[in-house]
């Protein structure tokens, strides 16, 4: 996966997440993900068509979700709130609305699905061609977890291919 496609995430989630907790924010571990992804928590899965084709899931163990539900509504939120999992798909429409901008900016063009609830244990393994990151960001809430899985559109690789090559 290349990082030119990552980048505006991991910026995104940073500036997203340090904005909407009033803190800094530090990435802590970032790895390559081979196997089937399991969820943490509360997650929300956001779909990507076009140029580039894939899914980044924005993922919050419960306590943490809680945490961060809390600091955006500015109030002590019940545990079984349905604000806690409105507040986990707002962040991740947030920052894949930023990172789609930014590669828009690029000339990548994008169809971005709503974000929905990811409530499977597990999610689809990588493939050949669509290998899933792992970044862990630390926060004063806890951690947060952004997994994404991109691929050039074959059309749009073909593309790329032949320009890095001139």
């Amino acid at each position: 996966m290349k990082m030119e496609l990552i980048q505006p995430f991991i910026n995104a989630a940073d500036a997203v997440l340090a904005q909407g907790l009033q803190n800094p924010v530090s990435i802590g571990n970032l790895s390559m993900e081979e196997e089937a992804y399991r969820r943490k928590g509360v997650a929300a899965l956001v779909m990507v068509s076009g140029d580039i084709e894939g899914r980044m899931i924005f993922d919050l163990d419960p306590t943490t979700a809680l945490r961060v539900a809390s600091r955006f509504a500015g109030a002590e939120l019940p545990e079984s709130d349905d604000l806690v999992r409105e507040t986990v798909c707002e962040l991740a429409n947030q920052v894949i609305g930023n990172a789609i901008t930014a590669l828009n900016d690029q000339g990548f063009r994008f169809r971005v699905h709503p974000p929905e609830l990811h409530t499977a244990d597990h999610g689809a393994k990588s493939s050949e061609d669509t290998e899933a990151l792992v970044i862990c960001f630390e926060t004063c809430a806890g951690n947060v977890f952004m997994n994404i899985a991109l691929r050039y559109n074959r059309r749009r690789r073909g593309e790329h291919v032949m320009a890095a090559g001139s």
